[in-house]
Order: structure tokens, then sequence, then C-alpha cells
């Protein structure tokens, strides 16, 4: 009775820990705002697109911790960048079109995990130097639970 009280009780917890990072950003997820290619030294620049910043999943559960915030488990856009960066970097920000403070997260080519908070402003952005080739899987998020916040992401090669 005692062994099928322990095998139940890891069951639940392996459910309850699936559960739990199911809930966080999944880069293995479709997107919310859809996808752009982009080769290194790209016209116009910046590339510009509307979304929504926020989201109802706390940040504070997940793992790897990345810093304080609200998203959404899918990522809000998918950057897909080739090439060698003619400045030797690549800036991914999100702009509030709204009194929101926002957050960024995105997951890089080589799986690492990158997080800001008040770049300029209350404004978000995460520069790479010596951009790597791949796919960047990008959350539009905010420092406080909220959703549907008007912004803009914008990805340059300039300064920023």
């Amino acid at each position: 009775m005692l062994r099928r009280f322990f095998t139940l009780a890891a069951v639940v917890v392996g459910l309850l820990g699936a559960s739990q990072s199911m809930a966080c950003p999944n880069w293995n997820n479709p997107t919310v705002f859809g996808q752009h290619h982009l080769n290194a030294g790209f016209l116009p620049d910046p590339y510009v697109r509307n979304i929504t910043a926020g989201g109802r999943i706390s940040l504070a559960n997940c793992r790897p911790y990345l810093g304080p915030g609200w998203v959404v488990s899918r990522p809000d856009f998918r950057l897909q960048y080739y090439g060698q960066s003619p400045t030797g970097r690549l800036t991914i920000a999100l702009e509030a079109r709204s009194n929101v403070d926002t957050i960024l997260v995105v997951n890089a080519p080589d799986g690492s995990w990158h997080y800001n908070d008040d770049y300029r402003g209350l404004n978000s952005a995460i520069v790479f130097f010596n951009p790597m080739s791949g796919q960047y899987d990008i959350w539009a998020g905010s420092y406080y639970r909220s959703s549907n916040n008007p912004a803009q992401l914008i990805i340059t090669e300039y300064n920023y």
C-alpha cells in the first residue's frame, strides 16, 4: 500500500512539474504575430512590426529564471536572421505605444535565454554583438500583469 502511495505521489509531482514548465515561455510553439526572415545588411533598417506586449504567465516560476514579468507561453514573434552583421550587432527592441513597462525575452539560435527590462526608460532592448545566424524567438512582455498593450518590435543592426 505504501509503495502505491509513493508511486502515485511521484506521478502527481511529475505532472505538476510538467504543467508548470508548459506554462512558461516555450520556443517550440507557433508564434502569435508571425515571423520574418532578414539577411544581414537588411534594408530598410530598422525593421518594425506592430504587436502587443504583456501576458498572463509569470516568469517568476519559470526555469531558467530570467527576471520579473509577464508573457504568453508562445513566442510573440520569430526572427530568422542570416549572415554576418555589417555593424557587428543586432538589436531587438520593444517600444510601448501605451503606458506599460515592457520586458523583452529572447531565445537565441544557440538556445541561450536573454532578458531585459528598462533599456531606455520603460522600453526594453537586447543587443547581440556578433550575432549568430538562425532563429530568434521573441516574447514581448510587461513588468506587471497586463496584456494587449500596443507596442512596436524594432530590429536594427545600428545603434538603438
